[in-house]
């Protein structure tokens, strides 16, 4: 007979960054839980509110299925005596296992008999479980910070007020350092029942309902996405979407309704990131845009209960954000008394990083990596304006008042601000595009002086933190390295830049020592970079959907380029697909295990037999088309090219002994296939790819 089982934690407020997470452990733990334990189910479903984490699971099993096992005993020598009567080590183990003598059969096992049961563990009833594992399930849960409190040993994100432990009409109890699971949960801090009595399982969600508290975030997070939705079209505008604040507050609010409050039009002529931050960084609210993305005069919040006296929570939702605004338009208006240029030199008293100096200082080394690159990607004279430019102003929007006070506003407003101060478009446009991109799937800078100082800046920050010793390890990475290394991936890929990573890194390293005088084995550091970029390279192309040994192949070679390398995978990946390449690939692994004995790619004509010479003269007969078509990046017709050396290969190989005893043989002989390996390397490593 199947039951159901809720579980349900009841916590002080947690944090909404936190639940999802916590969700997801939850259901997993108790999934594997379930599965170690042999217990079927047929559903499970996770619930959360600010002050709840629960699940139901459904179908449960009345108990475990049985198990069935072989049990191996002592040695059959040891086992018997000399009259075949048990020993208290037969004994012994048969009174373990709870057998007779009937059950034991004897088997050999490497060479030796030993004694064997068949053994039925009968499974245990799913009460006496739930109840032994359940506090295991609850200490699990981890969160990035977690606190104890009255005493207790147990660690949680909030301290926890109750719990819930119900099979279908029964309490499955147990206590959890003082606290004791029961039937009673509680209702809406304000609105609901402060005690509510769950008579069974399948009441659960109604009767929360009717305690003013919606269970179910899924629900939830529907009412006030197209609660908010219905209210601004009724102004004639449009919701900002935000995936990432209706998460949020789907998570602070147990019984969510949507209401509409004003801006004051006052507050409509700053630039618009001035209204929309405050609005939702700090006061969880959804800014309200017409057809054009512009911002009109409403915004819409969420409260935590029903709609009794709407108007008044309303007033003073406008009147919060009145106050927000005008410390935003006050800073806003002060800030540009002066021009952007004129904050520069304050950059001097604000420290990037102790060892790595001020901002002034990164500032300049920003500005310096930006020209270089510039003149790496032969950019106009122009472009190379507005790169210097934009570096130097890059960082000066941080010692502002507005962006002192709301942070998330940097780089906007220094766009803002050059803006008001008359530098071109381009220039103010690149001061925000540094920034760009923030996080996973955020937009990429769209212009060439944005998208080089974005790539300037993160190369400088990844540099000089590995120059120091700063770097990811495992899972941890504090400083978010391994987003701007991604970061400058994509914005070479999309702008199809051809970039040398070494020549950055070199470049980036370079003015840290010339700005800093800053102290490091220079090598030591630059191989960590450039291996710290392969590894991104690698995840990135495989994300792509390209095989990881055709990752391997690109990446074996001797271009930096990580532009060129996606054209190179992804012609590989084409050319891969062709029939008969089996054996080409055999004989180029052939090639590339012994080239690497190679000395030198030096080969003497007159010392090499009619093999070698069929060999030699089929290389240089195709070498200049295979070097055309890598210049005009036609790796698919340069492979092709290569292909004709298969069948010199071959008779290569079969007929010529390369590792004899005269060195200068063996030497002239692998540097003939070094020749024809390095020319391989232009393109690919062939002897990465798997065959299939």
């Amino acid at each position: 007979m199947s039951k159901n089982y809720l579980l349900e934690i009841g916590v002080e407020e947690l944090p909404a960054r936190f639940v999802g997470d916590a969700l997801e452990q939850l259901q997993t733990n108790t999934s594997d839980f379930l599965k170690e334990e042999r217990i079927n189910y047929n559903s499970m479903k996770v619930y959360s509110t600010p002050r709840r984490l629960a699940l139901i699971v459904e179908g449960l099993e009345d108990k475990q299925e049985d198990l069935k096992e072989t049990v191996k005993g002592p040695a059959k020598k040891i086992a018997f005596d000399s009259d075949g009567n048990p020993t208290k080590a037969l004994l012994g183990f048969m009174r373990g296992q709870n057998i007779d003598i009937a059950s034991i059969y004897v088997e050999d096992h490497n060479g030796v008999e030993y004694v064997y049961a068949d053994v039925v563990k009968e499974g245990k009833e799913i009460e006496e479980i739930l109840k032994e594992n359940i506090p295991n399930i609850i200490k699990s849960i981890n969160f990035p910070k977690s606190m104890r409190w009255g005493g207790k040993n147990i660690r949680f994100a909030r301290p926890i007020r109750w719990l819930v432990s119900l099979l279908d009409d029964e309490i499955v109890s147990f206590d959890l350092e003082g606290i004791e699971a029961s039937n009673i949960t509680k209702g809406h801090r304000f609105l609901g029942s402060n005690r509510i009595e769950l008579n069974n399982v399948n009441e659960y969600v109604e009767a929360l309902r009717k305690n003013f508290v919606i269970v179910d975030q899924e629900e939830r997070k529907d009412i006030i996405k197209y609660g908010s939705e219905r209210l601004a079209k009724e102004k004639g505008g449009n919701l900002q979407q935000d995936e990432n604040l209706l998460d949020e507050v789907t998570n602070i609010v147990e019984y969510p309704t949507p209401m509409i409050g004003r801006i004051k039009e006052e507050y409509l002529s700053l630039p618009a990131d001035v209204v929309i931050t405050p609005m939702k960084e700090h006061l969880r609210f959804f800014p309200v845009l017409d057809d054009k993305k512009r911002l009109l005069p409403y915004f819409i919040t969420v409260r935590n209960g029903n709609d009794d006296f709407i108007e008044t929570v309303i007033k003073g939702n406008e009147k919060v954000l009145g106050a927000r605004l005008e410390d935003a338009r006050f800073f806003y208006m002060d800030d540009v008394k002066r021009p952007l240029e004129s904050y520069v030199e304050d950059l001097q008293r604000i420290v990037f990083q102790e060892k790595l100096g001020t901002l002034y200082d990164k500032t300049k080394r920003v500005q310096n990596l930006g020209i270089k690159i510039g003149e790496y990607l032969e950019v106009g004279e122009e472009t190379e304006r507005n790169i210097e430019r934009a570096g130097y102003l890059s960082k000066a929007d941080l010692v502002t008042k507005m962006v002192s006070e709301f942070t998330e506003l940097q780089g906007k407003m220094g766009m803002e601000y050059a803006k008001c101060s008359e530098e071109n478009e381009i220039v103010s446009l690149a001061i925000f595009e540094q920034y760009l991109p923030r996080f996973a799937g955020d937009e990429l800078p769209t212009t060439t002086a944005g998208s080089v100082l974005s790539i300037a800046d993160k190369m400088d920050t990844i540099s000089g933190l590995f120059a120091i010793g700063i770097h990811p390890t495992g899972s941890q990475d504090p400083f978010g390295l391994r987003r701007q290394a991604l970061g400058i991936i994509n914005i070479i890929l999309d702008k199809k830049l051809n970039l040398s990573i070494n020549e950055l890194v070199e470049t980036a390293l370079y003015f840290y020592v010339e700005v800093n005088g800053l102290a490091f084995d220079y090598n030591k550091v630059k191989d960590e970079i450039i291996e710290f970029f392969s590894g991104r390279i690698r995840n990135m192309f495989m994300d792509m959907g390209i095989r990881y040994d055709i990752v391997e192949a690109v990446i074996s070679t001797n271009t930096d380029d990580i532009y060129d390398m996606k054209i190179r995978a992804n012609k590989l990946n084409e050319w891969l697909k062709k029939e008969g390449l089996s054996e080409i690939l055999s004989a180029f692994n052939r090639v590339a295990n012994l080239a690497e004995k190679a000395i030198s790619d030096e080969v003497q004509r007159d010392l090499l037999t009619e093999e070698e010479i069929e060999l030699y003269e089929s290389f240089n007969n195709v070498e200049e088309k295979i070097n055309s078509s890598i210049d005009k990046k036609e790796y698919d017709k340069a492979l092709d090219q290569l292909v004709v050396l298969k069948e010199p290969i071959d008779k290569f190989f079969d007929k010529v002994m390369v590792m004899v005893d005269d060195e200068k043989i063996r030497n002239n002989r692998l540097g003939l296939l070094k020749k024809i390996y390095d020319t391989m390397l232009q393109i690919c490593d062939l002897s990465k790819i798997v065959n299939k």
